[in-house]
C-alpha cells in the first residue's frame, strides 16, 4: 500500500491523523503513540477510543513487559470495511473487493464494449457488489469508498469524463451520483492509466518517487508519478501520449479525429489491423499477443516497431521529467519481450547519459491487477483521510 504522507502538527493531533500512523500495521502501545506524536496521553486515550468506536482499530496480544502488567497494544484493522474497485477497460469490465489494506478479498469479471454507454456499465457495477459481498458477510453500508477507472480523460474534481474518444455516450456522464443511488461511500473517478500507474507503484515499487506507467492496449496512455505524487495535470489529461505526433504515422487517421498519432500506428488496436488479412481477421490486442507468443515473425517485428515507435515518445518524456523507472503495462505487454526491448532500443540510444544511467524500464509487476489494485488505493485514501474520520465521528 502506498502509506498516507507525513501530517503536520495539527493535523496529526485528530483521530484520523492518529490512523494514518496506524495504518502500516504496526501493534503500539499508547505510551509509543503518545512519544511518537508529542501528545498527552489523555488526549491519545481519547483518539483510540474514537477510533475503537469505528472499528477501524482493535486491540492485539499484548507487548512484552519489563516489569509489572503488560502495556496493551493497539493496531489498524484492516477488515472493519471494505472498498469496491472497478476497472473500466475498451472491452472489459472488473469489479473487486478488497480490505482497508487493498488485499483483494473477491471479484468479477466480463467482456464488456465500453461504446454500449454508460448506464450498461454503471448497472453491472452495481449488481457485481451486491452479488459479491453477500459471501464476504458485508453489507452494502460498509463499504468505505468506490474507486473506478475508465479509458479516457476524466476531470477528476466531478468523475465526469470529458469528451472520452472511445467512449460514446460517457461525455460529462456523472458516474459518481449514477453510483450514489444505490451506496451510500464517496467514488473516485480517474483515467484508467493514472489508476495503474498507483496500483503498480503501491504494490511494486514502493521506494519510487518518480515514474511513469505507459498502458499499451487498444489504445496509449501514462501514468505519471513524480516526487512520490500522481500527477493528473490542470485540466486531468496529464499523460495523454497516445496522441501525440509521430513523424513516421503522419498519414494515419486516428480515432481522436486527428492524424500522425502514436496510438494510431502502435496501439494493440491498429496492430490488430494491419496484421489482419481476408483469411485471418484480428480484433483484440489479445489476440495480437497471441500470434506473437505462436512465434509469428511478422507480428513479431510489428510489436518491436511498436516499442520503438512507443519509445521514441519516451525519449522527450524522459528529458522532460527524468523519471527513474519506466513501466509498460496493459494487454500488450503480454508480449513484454518484444515491445519493451523496442522501447529500450530507443530510449537508451536518444536520451542523455545522464537520464538513463539509472533508468529502469520493465514491464509491469502488478499486470492485470494493477488497474484494481490502484482503484482500491484511490478509494482507500479518501475513505481514510482525516476529513472523512472526522465527518464520521461528527455524524
Amino acid at each position: 500500500m502506498i502509506l498516507p504522507p507525513p501530517l503536520n502538527g495539527s493535523a496529526i493531533s485528530t483521530a484520523g491523523g492518529l490512523l494514518q500512523l496506524l495504518r502500516d500495521g504496526r501493534p503500539r502501545t499508547r505510551a509509543k503513540l503518545a512519544q511518537m506524536t508529542g501528545l498527552s496521553r489523555p488526549t491519545i486515550t481519547q483518539r483510540i477510543d474514537q477510533l475503537l468506536e469505528l472499528g477501524l482499530i482493535a486491540p492485539v496480544e499484548d507487548a512484552a513487559s519489563t516489569g509489572g502488567r503488560p502495556s496493551s497494544q493497539i493496531a489498524f484493522n484492516p477488515r472493519a470495511r471494505v472498498v469496491l474497485a472497478a476497472d473500466l477497460g475498451a472491452l472489459h469490465t472488473r469489479v473487486a473487493v478488497t480490505d482497508l489494506d487493498g488485499v483483494l478479498l473477491a471479484e468479477a469479471s466480463s467482456p464488456h464494449d465500453i461504446a454500449e454507454g454508460p448506464e450498461a456499465a454503471i448497472d453491472w457495477i452495481l449488481q457485481s457488489a451486491k452479488s459479491l459481498l453477500p459471501d464476504l458477510d458485508y453489507l452494502p453500508e460498509q463499504i468505505a469508498g468506490i474507486g473506478i477507472g475508465v479509458p479516457g480523460p476524466v476531470e477528476f474534481s466531478t468523475g465526469r469524463p470529458i469528451n472520452p474518444p472511445i467512449m460514446p455516450g460517457w461525455d460529462r456522464f456523472d458516474i459518481p451520483s449514477a453510483i450514489r443511488t444505490q451506496i451510500d461511500a464517496p467514488v473516485l473517478v480517474d483515467n484508467d492509466v493514472n489508476i495503474m500507474a498507483l496500483g503498480e507503484l503501491s504494490t511494486s515499487w514502493p521506494d519510487v518517487t518518480d515514474l511513469i506507467f505507459v498502458k499499451v492496449a487498444t489504445g496509449i496512455g501514462a501514468g505519471v508519478i513524480s516526487g512520490g505524487t500522481l500527477r493528473r495535470g490542470a485540466n486531468g489529461a496529464a499523460g495523454d501520449i497516445g496522441h501525440v505526433a509521430l513523424a513516421r504515422a503522419a498519414d494515419t487517421p486516428c480515432p481522436c479525429g486527428n492524424r500522425g498519432c502514436i496510438e494510431a500506428v502502435a496501439s494493440g488496436r491498429a496492430l490488430a489491423r494491419a496484421l489482419s488479412t481476408p483469411e485471418r481477421q484480428l480484433k483484440r490486442p489479445s489476440e495480437v499477443v497471441a500470434l506473437a507468443k505462436s512465434g509469428d515473425v511478422e507480428a513479431i517485428q510489428a510489436i518491436r516497431q511498436a516499442g520503438r515507435d512507443i519509445g521514441e515518445v519516451l525519449t522527450s518524456c524522459v528529458s522532460l521529467m527524468n523519471p527513474s523507472t519506466i513501466v509498460i503495462g496493459g494487454t500488450m505487454a503480454q508480449a513484454a519481450e518484444h515491445l519493451v526491448a523496442g522501447v529500450r532500443e530507443v530510449v537508451y540510444a536518444r536520451s542523455i547519459p545522464l537520464s538513463t544511467e539509472h533508468l529502469t524500464i520493465a514491464p509491469s509487476r502488478a499486470a492485470a491487477n494493477a488497474a484494481i489494485l490502484g482503484a482500491a488505493q484511490l478509494a482507500i485514501d479518501t475513505a481514510l483521510s482525516p476529513e472523512r474520520i472526522a465527518a464520521a465521528l461528527s455524524g
